[in-house]
């Protein structure tokens, strides 16, 4: 399928505009603070549980106006209706793009038809086949070979099949059942697997095995690892002396549609979850790849999720673009990367069980994002995507806040707080999460307003001193608040990152929704293994820097 030639955004008026703005602008916000009392309120935008102030970032309201007539000029609404009308918007793989279709609540009017097939349909019926078997697992109605209750799940999966689990579960654990624990084995790394289950007992263990084609290298390696593993170990302690088909039929369970190969690996195709290929990796949590999260959370908990992901979705379909939280903030990473040369964006979440949402981010926008190619197949004309990162504060305040506070390099960031904790506890008469939000604020208001040398030297610091202790300020945040982190409020942040990804891809005429450039790697790793296993005429085939490397590791590597 080939696609028609988009408009270059570079040679519209409105990026012209902005060019000509950038030239003549002079960011500082004291001034803008103090010569607009109402400046908060009115960049201060609430999208469901969210409340997000842009109102520290470097824009006026010109600003805003021009880049609204940006993303008019790349038509991000009538792109963002055609996603959710299930067009094929990702054209290098000739697919609709529809993740926003896994959280349609069902009975949603109108019905969503796409290529012949009825998506709600479709949908439902995988989330109630998973939720049945979330149950009987709750219940302690699905047992493992001995007749034990599940206490650990295992998902084993790789890139979107795992990041988004982990990451939701470290976020949500708080909500778990008691008694049912949730571990995830991602690495090819031996070490992985080997560590994780180490000391669980294979008894009372679940495995879910999470690949939609069930042919992805490092998962289906640690899955064999593991089957071999939970086999050993049920027989050396004499727990079961039967088939290891019936072990394995008890002990795994999978989330894929090839029933074909799921089967000869020993899991019984009635226990396979699937999901659809307009559904890509990275968007893929709130899928059947949630299968670990329906079961240690519960179903009622997974629908609160998907209820908070379908609130972002809402918004982002209907509230007018200027109050239209993940277009304003979509808008702003474009204003950053390509007006600023900003190469990176920080996300520093102020919840311990966020903690890996940062992670999370990094293959959901910079696989989505990190591309040289338009959606036509033309060259971009602008530098696109950028590196996220960050830790949970106040650890990245004793660790990199001092390059986003003083360094040479425009980082924005995104802080994100909640105003109830999940364990209130007091220090003395201290309240420690009062203390810990005290922070939060502290840290946008520093990177905002900075400290001038005549403030320095106000206290006292010696002259040779000064410099080194001002602070420019005009550093750009986002704050966002919601009462307290639930499953909704889960749902509606990770829509929000969703959408803010799939506005700025549009601005840059890329296809946010293919992933070519894992391909690769992943394509010579598998031609480099009989090298790597010794073959020397294979060896004898590559370059002197692999070859050499290669050597290295075989000439010094003890096998046991």
């Amino acid at each position: 399928m080939s696609a028609p030639q988009i408009p270059d955004i570079t040679s519209t008026d409105p990026w012209k505009e902005l060019e000509r703005h950038k030239a003549e602008f002079a960011p500082d916000l004291r001034t803008w603070f103090d010569e607009d009392p109402d400046r908060a309120e009115e960049f201060t935008v609430q999208a469901g549980d969210l409340v997000a102030d842009l109102s520290k970032n470097l824009l006026t309201p010109r600003t805003r106006e021009l880049l609204l007539q940006l993303a008019d000029a790349a038509d991000v609404e009538g792109r963002r209706d055609s996603m959710f009308a299930g067009e094929h918007i990702n054209v290098t793989e000739d697919r609709a793009v529809l993740h926003t279709a896994l959280r349609r609540p069902e009975g949603s009017e109108p019905s969503l038809r796409v290529d012949g097939q009825d998506i709600d349909e479709d949908v439902h019926a995988v989330l109630a086949k998973v939720y049945d078997f979330a149950d009987r697992v709750r219940s302690g109605d699905w047992t493992g070979i001995t007749g034990r209750p599940i206490e650990t799940v295992v998902n084993i999966g790789i890139g979107g099949s795992d990041l988004g689990p982990v990451m939701a579960y470290e976020a949500l654990k708080t909500f778990a059942q008691d008694g049912l624990t949730a571990r995830f084995i991602s690495n090819i790394d031996p070490t992985d697997a080997a560590e994780t289950v180490a000391d669980l007992d294979p008894e009372t263990t679940l495995f879910i095995v999470a690949s939609k084609t069930f042919g992805t290298l490092e998962t289906l390696t640690n899955a064999r690892v593991c089957r071999t593993w939970l086999l050993d170990r049920l027989k050396e302690s004499g727990a079961h002396e039967g088939s290891d088909n019936e072990a394995v039929a008890k002990h795994f369970v999978a989330v894929s549609t090839a029933l074909d190969k799921v089967e000869a690996f020993g899991i019984d195709p009635e226990n396979a979850f699937g999901f659809w290929n307009w559904v890509g990796g990275r968007y893929s949590v709130d899928s059947a790849i949630g299968t670990s999260l329906a079961i240690v959370l519960g179903p009622d908990a997974f629908e609160e999720f998907l209820a908070g992901f379908h609130a972002m979705d809402e918004h982002f379909r209907t509230a007018p673009a200027e109050k239209n939280l993940p277009i304003l903030m979509g808008l702003l990473n474009v204003w950053y990367v390509n007006f600023f040369d900003a190469s990176s964006h920080a996300v520093l979440p102020y919840d311990q069980h966020l903690h890996r949402f940062p992670a999370y981010l990094q293959q959901l926008t910079m696989e989505s994002n990190g591309k040289s190619v338009r959606w036509d197949g033309t060259p971009v004309t602008t530098q696109t995507g950028e590196i996220f990162w960050g830790e949970p504060g106040t650890n990245g305040q004793h660790a990199f806040y001092q390059l986003i506070h003083q360094g040479t390099r425009v980082i924005p960031a995104d802080f994100i707080a909640f105003a109830n904790p999940s364990h209130p506890v007091k220090d003395g008469d201290t309240d420690v999460h009062e203390l810990f939000l005290a922070n939060f604020f502290a840290q946008t208001k520093a990177l905002a307003f900075g400290k001038t040398a005549d403030e320095v030297r106000a206290e006292g610091t010696d002259e040779a001193v000064v410099p080194a202790r001002v602070f420019s300020g005009n550093r750009p945040t986002t704050s966002i608040m919601a009462p307290e982190l639930t499953p909704s409020v889960l749902g509606q942040l990770i829509a929000l990152y969703e959408h803010i990804t799939f506005v700025q891809g549009t601005i840059w005429g890329i296809d946010s929704f293919d992933q070519w450039g894992v391909e690769l790697g992943k394509q010579l790793a598998k031609d480099l293994a009989p090298a790597v296993g010794g073959d020397t005429a294979a060896l004898d085939q590559e370059d002197s820097s692999t070859k050499g490397l290669i050597s290295y590791y075989l000439d010094r590597r003890t096998r046991k």
